[in-house]
């Protein structure tokens, strides 16, 4: 069997990536071991940069509609502390409460769409590689069999065999702890308070927010108004648990019992879940014809983000790929996967072990730095910082120009056939030049990407030439003169597009 690009795992990151192929005209395969999807509850929900991603694609709607609980207001734990975004007009973090099993079947409806094969209950036992393709071992229902293609991409998790397989090595932390989240509904013996803290009958008051313990850290985030809410613990400990064997209510409930010494009555479950901590990123990205991506390239010591980066791994690869598989890619296309999101991830780590540092740490100084940082969030500019951080829409790919290698804001545009805007022409997956100033000097030289002409209100820039991700590759500033912005938009053609 011979497909263009071969997926190791079904996951989020897997079926972004297989449905971001397909729409560039690429055939992917993904292969997922496991039979059918999973039941078991994971992450809870999209937060950050993907959201705006999603919009751009035009299926942000699509995925808020399948949202099983109102959307949140914008605040989120940060090691022991909260960053509160409700105080700002347009907050730089945003989060869609969709648990991940719903939020694969919604990929994975996308990507039927799309006519991609995803053959499940058939496990990657083996990968191979020369100088022309690479080679997957498989044993499906039927037997064994083998699939050949141009690419690989592991997308099969923190124990990723492709990983091992490509001999990428996974240095890092694993920390000792375990951490238990739930949505629960409580029973009548345990009271919400209007301020959010929970009053347990014979027991007294919980706090709102987090508690911190000789034996833990426990939160709660509850309100009057919602039927459920949602604990949390942090326990230190040793023991390795496997994920394919779920969490319960009574192991739960032992684990409040041990961090606040308190029995805390529990009824329905929405949502169960155990993980552990580690800080890990892959020596490479790539190993010859085979890549990394998602949870198979990284790991993060903190909740809320893992999904965020491994479906923006996704994007970033998959027009890259595209394009070597249709013979358009300019020389090194492929390397500037590896070292884009290596970028990324590093900015990733940078907040998630700082937020290790201030959840781990016990003494007065520890918390007297947990209040000092609570403090410096009530103002504007850090909160912001902050929260374009944790969002990862900070991330900026190296360029002159203020907008080049960022994510591309989503101007108004007033074209010839009525108002339009840039995530609307970003639906497609295509590059994009967007003319915004009438630049005949430049369209001249454009070929081989969409081109748009149109006006925008405070035009950032004169033209914008935008990659399929939906970050600038070049733009052209106000007023540049033709001398200086034809050779570099040449430049950034032949760099990004080719030929």
């Amino acid at each position: 069997m011979n497909t263009d690009v071969i997926i190791a795992g079904a996951g989020p990151a897997g079926l972004m990536l297989a449905a971001e192929l397909r729409l560039a005209g690429v055939r992917p395969l993904v292969l997922e071991r496991q039979p059918r999807r999973r039941d078991t509850p994971k992450a809870g929900g999209l937060g950050g940069q993907v959201l705006e991603l999603l919009r751009y694609r035009g299926l942000l709607d699509r995925f808020e509609a399948a949202c099983t609980e109102p959307r949140p207001a914008p605040r989120f734990p940060f090691g022991g502390v909260h960053l509160d975004f409700t105080q700002l007009a347009d907050p730089p973090m945003h989060a869609l409460p969709l648990p991940q099993q719903l939020l694969e079947k919604l990929l994975d409806e996308r990507a039927d769409e799309l006519g991609v094969d995803i053959h499940r209950g058939h496990e990657v036992v083996g990968v191979s590689q020369d100088a022309d393709a690479v080679t997957a071992d498989v044993q499906g229902p039927d037997g064994p069999y083998q699939v050949t293609a141009r690419y690989l991409v592991g997308c099969d998790g923190a124990r990723s065999r492709v990983r091992g397989w490509a001999g990428i090595g996974f240095p890092g932390t694993t920390y000792p702890e375990v951490n238990r989240l739930a949505q629960v509904t409580l029973p009548a013996e345990v009271t919400v308070l209007d301020n959010g803290a929970l009053e347990v009958a014979g027991s007294g008051v919980v706090n709102a927010g987090f508690t911190r313990t000789d034996g833990g850290l426990f939160g709660v985030g509850a309100s009057p108004a919602s039927k459920v809410v949602s604990v949390y613990t942090i326990e230190d400990e040793t023991t390795e648990y496997d994920d394919d064997v779920p969490m319960t209510v009574a192991e739960l409930q032992e684990s409040i019992q041990r961090v606040l010494g308190v029995h805390l009555p529990v009824g329905e479950a929405h949502r169960l879940s155990r993980f552990t901590f580690q800080a890990r990123r892959a020596e490479s990205f790539r190993a010859g014809r085979v890549f990394l991506a998602g949870d198979a390239a990284h790991l993060f010591p903190a909740t809320g983000i893992a999904i965020n980066a491994g479906m923006l791994d996704a994007v970033n690869l998959a027009w890259k790929l595209a394009a070597e598989v249709q013979g358009w890619a300019p020389a090194g296309l492929l390397d500037t996967y590896n070292d884009e999101r290596q970028h990324a991830v590093e900015r990733t780590l940078l907040h998630s072990q700082a937020q290790v540092a201030l959840r781990r740490a016990h003494d007065p100084a520890a918390q007297a730095l947990r209040e000092l940082f609570q403090e410096l969030l009530s103002d504007e500019q850090p909160l912001r910082r902050m929260g374009e951080l944790v969002a990862g829409s900070d991330i900026r790919y190296p360029g002159s120009h203020a907008l080049t290698g960022a994510f591309v804001p989503d101007l108004t545009l007033h074209t010839d056939q009525g108002v339009t805007s840039v995530a609307e022409l970003m639906h497609a997956a295509r590059p994009v030049f967007l003319d915004l100033a009438g630049r005949v000097d430049l369209l001249e030289l454009v070929q081989g990407v969409d081109v748009h002409t149109a006006k925008t209100d405070d035009r950032p820039a004169d033209a914008l030439l935008i990659r399929p991700d939906g970050h600038v590759a070049w733009a052209a500033a106000v007023d540049e003169p033709a001398d200086t912005a034809a050779p570099a938009l040449r430049e950034a053609l032949t760099r990004w597009f080719g030929a």
